[in-house]
């Protein structure tokens, strides 16, 4: 399976991206991607052109979040202005705007059912969870420190959390922190499970397995340069993947779960062959650092190709089909 670029657009936004989330297929529209930039916007593309189709204002600084509701017809998005916008996709109407306060919100990711929303937690390394019917705060998932820290360590920007990612059957959340740690929750019965120790840096993406036999199976992606692939509920590092030579800050599993595509400051895109456990493909599609990478759902047309996206500090955003 290999990345066939498809196209590029320029200068999709004024600042940054540095977000991306696919929005599923409706009766009434194809796949769209959903684009957060440093401007304040989030943006709604048509893969096809690539053509832009609204740009959603609502924000007063810099999106750093956006997440699609299985649905596809509702999405979210989080800004530096600690404000969740929830809004309607096709109209762009607000439904609801979430409150946290400062520093309370960093990366968003529906879970699988829909029902509930959960924020990675900024400042406090909580992870929040909202109801998707009323749009209340159900929990608060909070981690206790790993053991062996010294006090200075407890406290400050060390506990920041930075990511966010559901299992496939939506019964646990992993979170990742500012200080290299994932912490993993049980959702039914809001408690904290374990950590996963390993990255010695922050952890700015995360993403569970999409193949079926591998639900446990987590990736992350940290600032220390390395890909690690998770055992999540044995607690276990299964491989550490490198290659890249700067932060790799995002992760994504394709919808057939033999591989993984990366983004990274060295401003590039790694295709890993999960098999293989190597990079089997590099492209060099954006002239900064790549905040984001993100894979959409198998193509109608093709049930055995796909779409990613990737976008960048360089205002592009780039499509690719995954064959």
């Amino acid at each position: 399976m290999k990345l066939a670029p498809l196209n590029t657009v320029q200068n999709a936004h004024d600042d940054s991206i540095w977000a991306a989330a696919w929005v599923p297929p409706t009766d009434d529209s194809g796949l769209l991607l959903l684009t957060g930039s440093l401007d304040e916007t989030v943006r709604l593309w048509n893969p096809n052109g690539p053509d832009k189709l609204q740009t959603n204002t609502g924000h007063c600084l810099g999106v750093v979040s956006v997440a699609a509701h299985p649905s596809g017809r509702i999405a979210a998005s989080a800004s530096i202005d600690s404000f969740i916008r929830v809004f309607d996709v096709a109209t762009n109407n607000t439904i609801a705007t979430l409150e946290a306060p400062p520093s309370e919100v960093w990366q968003l990711q529906f879970n699988p059912q829909g029902t509930t929303l959960a924020a990675a937690g900024g400042g406090s390394a909580s992870v929040k969870l909202w109801d998707t019917a009323e749009w209340k705060l159900i929990a608060t998932l909070e981690a206790p420190r790993p053991e062996g820290l010294k006090p200075s360590e407890r406290s400050g920007s060390k506990k920041f959390a930075l990511s966010v990612a559901w299992s496939p059957d939506g019964r646990q959340v992993a979170s990742g922190a500012m200080d290299g740690t994932i912490s993993v929750f049980d959702v039914p019965r809001a408690k904290f499970l374990h950590h996963l120790e390993g990255h010695c840096m922050p952890v700015r993406s995360l993403v569970y397995s999409s193949a079926p036999l591998d639900s446990r199976v987590l990736f992350s992606a940290s600032d220390d340069g390395h890909v690690h692939v998770y055992d999540a509920e044995r607690k276990t590092l299964i491989t550490s993947l490198s290659g890249h030579s700067s932060w790799v800050l995002s992760v994504d599993v394709s919808p057939d779960g033999a591989a993984i595509a990366t983004g990274s400051s060295d401003k590039s895109i790694r295709l890993w062959d999960l098999k293989m456990r190597a990079a089997t493909q590099i492209l060099t599609s954006h002239t900064d650092q790549v905040w984001a990478v993100a894979f959409g759902p198998t193509l109608q047309t093709d049930v055995r190709s796909c779409l990613l996206a990737s976008v960048s500090d360089d205002k592009s955003v780039s499509f690719y089909k995954y064959s």
